[in-house]
């Protein structure tokens, strides 16, 4: 990640100390070393390393889109330095993760990233469109989870499987054993908004933003028309009143929503572990079902 622009250097210095769960990277060498049986080559570091580098160029350009000044309890790189710097960095990170493929001729690798890139857009786009008019059908909503969060775990997976065995059925096989828990990943994420022990209270961020998650999705499908109005005035015209969110939450716990999302985020963990069940056993088998448990246990 190094740089001849000293200024360049400092924030990259920066974001590698301020490191996530680096759960990307922990997909590509466990379904590499599952599918090979122990084997992992440089193009399997390469892989891990531009996904890395990609995950991170889009979650500093999220902050500057979302105005956000926190980024995993540290402050974001908008938040210090501004919003200009923070998108060139993001532009800097995603060339540097492009040109390592392109550079080793990974160039099988690099189509699974850019496409993971581009659907990554387009499920962001999508849920713009689509939160305008808080209209969403539970299929619009998979639809932009798997765009917006599956896809780039989908792509580890499958980038995983392709860098030791090229031309595999593995790859598709992984692809969608990746998109499987991605799914469940981000139906997760939208049950935090509901309160969670850890935090011990509902946050409501998602309800804030005007963001269509599943528990409401399922509400507003299944509420009468009266209780329907006044849920879409609420998210739409009153999110910033504390206390119509907590009525929004309790009505969206009292109707179902959230056993409901619950179920969902259980089948589609129960779909990714049956593709797994066809590999032999391996420890590298074991930790990738310890990482799908992990995804629905996760507290945070």
């Amino acid at each position: 990640m190094s740089s001849k622009v000293a200024l360049l250097n400092r924030i990259t210095h920066y974001i590698v100390n301020r490191k996530g769960k680096q759960m990307r990277p922990m997909f590509v060498f466990l379904v590499a070393k599952m599918v090979s049986g122990g084997e992992v080559n440089e193009r399997t570091y390469r892989g891990a390393s531009v996904i890395e580098l990609i995950h991170t160029a889009t979650l500093v350009h999220d902050d500057v889109v979302d105005d956000s000044n926190r980024r995993r309890g540290f402050f974001s790189i908008n938040a210090l330095w501004k919003n200009k710097i923070a998108v060139l960095v993001g532009d800097y990170l995603l060339s540097k993760g492009l040109l390592l493929s392109i550079d080793h001729g990974d160039f099988d690798l690099l189509k699974i990233i850019s496409v993971a890139v581009r659907e990554m857009s387009e499920g962001e786009l999508l849920q713009i469109e689509k939160a305008r008019n808080l209209d969403i059908t539970e299929e619009v909503y998979y639809e932009i989870i798997r765009q917006k969060t599956a896809t780039l775990i989908a792509a580890c997976c499958s980038l995983g499987a392709c860098s030791v065995s090229p031309d595999s059925e593995d790859i598709q096989k992984m692809r969608k054993f990746g998109e499987l828990i991605g799914m469940a990943f981000q139906i997760k994420d939208d049950l935090f908004d509901y309160g969670d022990a850890a935090i011990g209270k509902p946050t409501g961020i998602d309800i804030k933003e005007q963001k269509m998650t599943l528990p409401l999705i399922y509400t507003l499908n299944n509420c009468t028309k009266e209780k329907k109005k006044w849920l879409i005035n609420s998210v739409k015209n009153h999110n910033k009143d504390k206390k119509r969110v907590k009525e929004v939450i309790s009505f969206v716990k009292e109707i179902g929503g959230l056993e409901y999302a619950i179920k969902v985020m259980h089948q589609f963990k129960d779909d990714a572990l049956a593709i797994l069940s066809e590999y032999p056993d391996s420890e590298y088998k074991s930790s990738l079902d310890l990482m799908v448990d992990y995804v629905i246990d996760r507290k945070k």
